[in-house]
């Protein structure tokens, strides 16, 4: 027998009754000492065998480890409450079901297991407080984007107080810097657009029922969204930045500057800017950086640098 059977072997009569490595060993004419072994990757691969030393102890399954529909190893059982950890920090909109799995999961583990799983969970930890009276707005793009169910939407926008109403498709969520987006086809603007989910004042089903577009990604257009229009090449404003890896590193993974990002070299980087994010949002980015890096060209976005800097210290100066 291989050691795959020997171990369903040793499952199938654990789940009969108690019994000691002797008659597990006399039972499958292996020794005592392969029996521990084989009990220790069974509890390595995630099953609960419970280990009762002394008189009339032996090896034991729960009584409700029948019920049980997967094994989980020590991996992956990590992964799961980390997972978790994480969710919450997020303000995912199922967290209650997420407990329920981990309260099954933690049933059908032994003790060991469980505190291994608690010194995991402690592992991760988030510092974004989400808004928990968005949970249920989330819940419901959710679920109408699996249905295919549209919404009527009463929607704040920037600044404003006023209410609006739409009607939308939601086509999928994406969480960008602690913030939800629903990703949806506007039926008033008759196009597919991105809100904020912590400006929905109120949603309800419509009635209506849409398909959504085929390899759609939410991601993908909320990104799209973000980054500046780049209609051609001659467009684009070359950006060399020199700096120390470190520093190349943090901005080459940022959403903007790692989208454009033309030639990287040990030192230096070079980047494709349009002339609009290049002399409005790119200088109060880089210059929280102050002399930990140098830009070798454009001669303007340093001109632009240095405008910002005065603008920032008269300021503070009056």
């Amino acid at each position: 027998m291989s050691k795959a059977d020997h171990m369903l072997s040793i499952i199938w009569m654990l789940k009969q009754r108690r019994r000691t490595a002797g008659e597990l060993a006399e039972a499958l004419e292996i020794s005592v000492r392969s029996v521990y072994r084989y009990i220790d990757a069974l509890c390595v691969s995630g099953v609960p065998v419970i280990s009762d030393a002394g008189p009339g102890g032996g090896y034991s399954l729960p009584e409700n480890f029948a019920e049980a529909p997967l094994f989980f190893d020590a991996e992956e059982q990590k992964a799961l409450v980390q997972a978790a950890a994480f969710a919450r920090g997020t303000g995912y909109p199922y967290v209650k079901a997420l407990d329920r799995a981990l309260d099954k999961l933690k049933r059908y583990s032994n003790d060991r297991q469980i505190e291994r799983m608690q010194h995991h969970e402690r592992g991760i930890e988030t510092l974004h407080a989400p808004n928990a009276a968005m949970a249920e707005h989330l819940q419901e793009l959710e679920s109408a984007t699996a249905s295919g169910d549209t919404l009527h939407m009463e929607y704040r926008k920037a600044n404003e107080e006023t209410i609006l109403s739409r009607s939308i498709d939601p086509y999928g969520l994406v969480l960008w810097k602690g913030q939800w987006y629903t990703i949806a086809y506007c039926h008033q603007r008759q196009e597919i657009r991105s809100f904020r989910a912590d400006r929905i004042a109120g949603l309800r089903r419509s009635g209506a029922r849409f398909v959504r577009p085929a390899d759609f990604s939410a991601r993908d257009f909320l990104l799209q969204s973000l980054l500046p229009a780049q209609d051609t090449a001659e467009d684009l404003v070359s950006v060399v930045i020199e700096s120390s890896e470190g520093i190349l590193n943090d901005l080459c993974s940022h959403w903007l500057f790692g989208h454009t990002l033309e030639q990287r070299e040990k030192g230096w980087a070079r980047f494709l800017l349009d002339e609009s994010s290049l002399f409005t949002y790119v200088p109060y980015f880089l210059l929280p950086y102050g002399k930990t890096l140098h830009i070798r060209e454009p001669a303007a976005l340093k001109d632009r640098l240095v405008a910002v800097a005065f603008e920032m210290a008269r300021h503070y100066e009056n």
